[in-house]
């Protein structure tokens, strides 16, 4: 038997909510896999000149992670159709992995929760932003509240919706990571931490002024800007169309545009 999972693109930080917010958008990776004797995988669209088609493939991994997990043996022949750019800054990878995981669900016969998807999700990604709102869908935040990873989905306000600048370039997050200070300045923590409860506020109650004065961040965006030489200019281009407000999506180099409807209409082009 067959069996189809499709899993959304996301984009995290949104500014202000460094390693902690997460927004799935409207665009699909679909897995398909089947019982099989040999481990077996095909990439279809996005990444199939570079992603790998063995073991080592990310949505493989995560099924034999549930399999090791309900004690399954067996292996499977998986198929992947990906609209998700790679590394791009929309969760490319985080999409894989909860993929895999559910696919690997379905096979074993697991019934995990989503919960636990998550759980296994964070600990294969290695941070949970991306998979929450890869699992979960919406709005998500996340935090650790010292026994592990959790997140809430809230469900975005009426009128809001994203526009994604794709960068022709791919930025690894862990360079881009590399570009961030063991430490910032007091100030810039509080500012940010300010800005962060305005965007979540401004989401969940599609306040456009919430969100317009949510989405500045003095934590990741100043520092990765050096890595991404038109930023500048791609954010002021969505502004100028009539985006709410611009912000890298996840580690960059794409840019995100979150719009707010005035009264029912969207401004954006």
């Amino acid at each position: 038997m067959t069996h189809r999972v499709r899993v959304p693109a996301t984009s995290a930080n949104l500014g202000p909510g460094y390693d902690a917010f997460g927004l799935a958008l409207a665009l699909y990776d679909v897995f398909e896999a089947e019982p099989a004797e040999l481990w077996s995988i095909e990439v279809w669209g996005e990444g199939e000149d570079v992603l790998l088609t063995d073991e080592r493939n990310e949505v493989a991994r995560a099924m034999r992670r549930v399999f090791d997990e309900v004690g399954y043996s067996g292996a499977a022949s998986v198929r992947c159709e990906n609209a998700i750019p790679v590394g791009r800054g929309l969760g490319s990878s985080a999409a894989a992995i909860v993929g895999g995981l559910m696919l690997g669900d379905l096979l074993a016969g697991a019934e995990l929760t989503r919960e636990r998807i998550f759980e296994l999700a964070t600990e294969l990604e290695g941070h949970p932003d991306n998979v929450a709102a890869a699992v979960f869908g919406g709005f998500t935040l996340c935090w650790n509240d010292g026994s592990g990873a959790r997140a809430e989905r809230i469900e975005p306000g009426s009128g809001f919706a994203a526009v994604i600048a794709l960068s022709d370039e791919a930025l690894p997050t862990a360079e881009a990571r590399l570009a961030l200070p063991e430490s910032v300045p007091h100030g810039d923590a509080a500012f940010s931490a300010g800005r962060a409860g305005l965007l979540a506020a401004g989401i969940a109650l599609g306040r456009r002024d919430l969100v317009s004065a949510g989405l500045v961040d003095r934590l990741h965006e100043p520092y990765r800007a050096r890595l991404i030489p038109d930023m500048a200019a791609t954010r002021e281009a969505l502004l100028s169309a009539g985006a709410t407000g611009a912000v890298l999506s996840g580690a960059g180099p794409t840019v995100l545009g979150l719009v707010v409807a005035e009264g029912d209409v969207f401004t954006l082009f």
